[in-house]
């Protein structure tokens, strides 16, 4: 998907919400667990319920990876779904890969040709041969680990070095690799207050903001400081949409609450205008 169709979305759905299926087997209802593949049941509901709600769906490829081969079939099953039946949203391998040269590829290969993801989030610490083979793929997009919303993020991301930090670093350097037009950045949404900076870097590409809703995060300071005049922001909930209700209620439950978020972000749009 390119950038122009994904913005087209964005204002087609007044939304720049991304959805994290982010599906634990501990958390969904109950009676999911009777069915043949309880992760792809639930996650089913969930995209069929909020599909006209958001532009992205983002499965975190750990809640997968758990649960071994069952895991990986919900998964292809997941993405497959919504590549068939819903392929306007854009959606994101959640699964921070860093590795170099042929390693690399493969795992590109992996997520972009066999899963036939749009983007994936890899984490950009080992340099440029380790980002560069994500992107050869043109027609894909790399989300970099820019600075995360942990308690931990504090521990590297915001040192300074040579009197810059860690982060700015990765922002300006990764702007000089081959085919950066195709780059994307995480930014964590408690760390809101460095969007500014942010934006001085990269004005143009597109921050995937996650930790709104359960991690605290602030819509409304994320789009203060984060949106610009092409919006540049998909923001995303996981828990606090998905495990809105574990009865059998649920995937409506996730509906009014990914709803409540949708017109919060219809009216930050219309700012723009």
């Amino acid at each position: 998907m390119t950038t122009e169709a994904l913005l087209e979305q964005i204002h087609k759905k007044k939304s720049f919400l991304c959805i994290g299926l982010d599906t634990d087997l501990e958390k969904i209802p109950p009676h999911l667990l009777a069915e043949e593949d309880p992760i792809f049941a639930f996650n089913k509901e969930i995209i069929d319920a909020t599909h006209h709600l958001c532009v992205a769906y983002k499965p975190n490829i750990a809640f997968y990876e758990a649960y071994g081969i069952q895991g990986w079939e919900a998964l292809k099953k997941t993405i497959d779904y919504i590549n068939s039946k819903y392929p306007e949203l854009f959606t994101i391998a959640d699964a921070k890969r860093g590795d170099i040269g042929n390693t690399s590829t493969r795992y590109a290969k992996a997520f972009f040709e066999e899963l036939a993801f749009d983007s994936i989030t890899i984490a950009p610490y080992m340099g440029r041969d380790s980002v560069e083979p994500f992107l050869a793929f043109t027609d894909k997009h790399t989300i970099l680990l820019a600075l995360t919303s942990n308690d931990g993020a504090y521990d590297f991301q915001t040192k300074k070095i040579e009197g810059i930090e860690l982060y700015k670093e990765v922002l300006k350097t990764t702007q000089t690799y081959q085919n950066s037009e195709n780059l994307m950045y995480v930014v964590g949404a408690t760390k809101a207050e460095y969007l500014s900076d942010i934006r001085k870097i990269v004005p143009d590409n597109f921050l995937l903001i996650p930790g709104v809703g359960a991690q605290g995060g602030s819509l409304e300071e994320v789009c203060k400081y984060g949106l610009t005049s092409k919006v540049g922001l998909l923001v995303n909930s996981s828990r606090g949409i998905i495990y809105a209700s574990n009865k059998t209620d649920f995937a409506n439950a996730a509906a009014n609450c990914a709803e409540r978020i949708q017109v919060k972000m219809s009216g930050a749009l219309k700012n723009l205008n």
